[in-house]
């Protein structure tokens, strides 16, 4: 695996690319206790900025512990295309309900009362630091390379890993 740093545009584009193709993720809270707190999100968008954004009810746990302690960890795992995408940020809640009908689509309402419900938020994560796997072949073609070079002791090109400097 050959690692190829990214900066400022193309660290946000691969971002962007990642975080939007695999979509779920774990939001990890309370980074500096035990247990962590992680819950599954969606994401709902990757501004030009490279912000992380996601939807969530005003008195969820982790709206709190965001309001106690901004820094969050999103851990991004598309096994079925081995990509993965782990960053490291600060997270706001934004009320503003322009955004939220922005990002809101028909499928939130399984957790929404619609665009309307006063319970909503925005997240919005400012990535710091931010590292990716993504291996560009799909799960059959990197096991192969693997098996390949165990057979054979050559290494193999799976793909790219590296820092997303934002």
């Amino acid at each position: 695996m050959s690692t190829k740093n990214l900066y400022d545009d193309k660290a946000r584009e691969k971002i962007k690319e990642l975080a939007e193709n695999v979509d779920f993720c774990m939001l990890v809270t309370n980074v500096d206790e035990k247990p962590l707190s992680a819950i599954p999100m969606s994401t709902k968008e990757v501004d030009d900025h490279g912000a992380v954004w996601f939807l969530s009810k005003n008195d969820s746990d982790h709206n709190r512990d965001i309001e106690k302690d901004k820094d969050v960890q999103l851990l991004y795992s598309g096994t079925s295309d081995m990509e993965f995408l782990s960053v490291y940020g600060e997270a706001f809640i934004e009320t503003n309900r322009e955004v939220i009908k922005e990002l809101y689509s028909k499928a939130d309402n399984a957790w929404f009362d619609g665009e309307d419900d006063p319970s909503i938020t925005a997240i919005k994560v400012n990535p710091k630091e931010a590292y990716y796997w993504d291996n560009k072949d799909s799960k059959m073609v990197t096991l192969f390379k693997l098996g390949m070079a165990a057979v054979t002791g050559d290494k193999q090109d799976i793909g790219e890993k590296g820092k997303l400097n934002v």
